[in-house]
């Protein structure tokens, strides 16, 4: 099966919209953390078909809840792919995703790949940043540019630099799914290793393709940055961008009103995001992609499995989830796995759940030995980051 892990904050309808797009796109099932914990969302979310939804408030952090959400997407991540690690089949995979991607997967070349392929990484298009679009849906994507074709919009006056990191807004490493293991860690793009090393992966735009609705339109700009900065989170960006995050940290502390707040921010979108549509389309340099086309038929999730699932989350639930965040913390993470396999073996109705699970939920010593080291991904848990860029 595939699975995806996703930390969303957005509307019912806007998540509905995101389910439907990956459930066609090849996705089995999705695992939503609701980051405001709103009962209402995540009670809709949680009664679609193929969704498990968790509300992340007060009982889910225990009082440790991190301040970057960059972290919380990584904690989530790797709770889930505990969970899948036990009873994992060999058809499984797990992609951490944001809710405004869409993941397009060829299942038959998927289930190819050589078992020692661990990780599979799905390739950007990201959608054309226009104020508006006609019956407010994208359709058309901005795929990752040749060198020559970079300089031709430099020439053109579309890039003021022939780089692939002008020319998206948002990330363009593309996100990484794995077979679901404990000695693994995902981050916001990559997987790593006990030792922090980047594993290698599979990458082919024919095996996957990951849609990206970074900013597609001009409210959809101001209410993701609206979103970000009343979250209370850092926000950095790589270089080539750092002119627009420090005129969105300056008018954000400005105390404007709500209406004049919203007129300076479309005004940043015009002048910093906003593509040349007609342009790139002219140059052929656009694939018109329509998310929902896809014909992939999602796989239920056994009820038995289902059942296991939900039971380890509930296991897991008192615990400081802080462990899940890195290998350096991979023997914190087996101590609160081992009080969580406890738990479950106290219900006579999970025994046997609980022995499976403790006999995934461990590592060997040489590995919860790993000397710790710097963080070498760049999305620490001490480093504030747009989680886009």
């Amino acid at each position: 099966m595939l699975f995806t892990v996703s930390t969303v904050k957005d509307t019912v309808p806007s998540l509905k919209q995101f389910v439907a797009r990956n459930l066609a796109g090849g996705v089995d099932h999705m695992f939503l953390f609701v980051d405001d914990a709103r009962p209402r969302v995540t009670a809709a979310l949680d009664r679609q078909p193929h969704v498990t939804a968790i509300a992340t408030g007060e009982s889910w952090w225990q009082g440790k809840r991190p301040r970057q959400l960059n972290a919380r997407q990584r904690i989530n991540a790797n709770v889930v792919k505990a969970l899948l690690a036990v009873d994992r089949a060999s058809d499984d995979w797990l992609f951490h995703i944001d809710g405004d991607e869409a993941l397009q997967v060829d299942r038959t070349a998927l289930a190819a790949l050589p078992a020692e392929v661990s990780v599979v990484r799905a390739t950007p298009l990201e959608a054309v940043s226009r104020k508006k679009w006609p019956g407010g849906e994208v359709t058309h994507f901005k795929r990752l540019l040749k060198p020559d074709e970079l300089v031709l919009l430099q020439v053109l006056g579309v890039l003021d630099e022939p780089a692939n990191g002008r020319y998206f807004h948002g990330h363009v490493e593309g996100k990484s799914g794995l077979r679901p293991a404990l000695d693994r860690w995902i981050t916001l793009h990559a997987v790593h290793d006990v030792d922090q090393e980047q594993v290698p992966s599979a990458s082919d735009d024919d095996l996957a393709r990951l849609l990206h609705y970074e900013s597609w339109s001009g409210d959809e700009f101001v209410r993701k940055w609206t979103n970000i900065l009343e979250s209370g989170t850092k926000v950095s960006f790589r270089p080539g961008r750092e002119p627009t995050a420090v005129a969105l940290r300056t008018l954000l502390e400005a105390g404007l009103p709500e209406r004049k707040l919203r007129d300076y921010l479309l005004r940043i979108f015009e002048r910093t995001t906003e593509d040349d549509f007609e342009t790139l389309r002219d140059l052929g340099l656009l694939e018109r992609i329509d998310p929902l086309a896809g014909k992939h038929r999602p796989q239920p999730l056994a009820p038995d499995r289902e059942s296991g699932i939900r039971a380890m989350l509930g296991a897991i639930e008192p615990e400081n989830k802080w462990p899940f965040h890195t290998g350096r913390t991979s023997r914190g993470m087996v101590t609160r796995l081992g009080v969580a396999a406890d738990r479950l073996a106290a219900d006579p109705a999970h025994a046997a759940l609980a022995e499976r699970a403790r006999a995934v939920w461990t590592l060997p010593e040489e590995l919860l030995r790993t000397p710790a080291k710097a963080d070498k991904s760049g999305e620490g848990d001490g480093v504030g980051a747009d989680p886009d860029g």
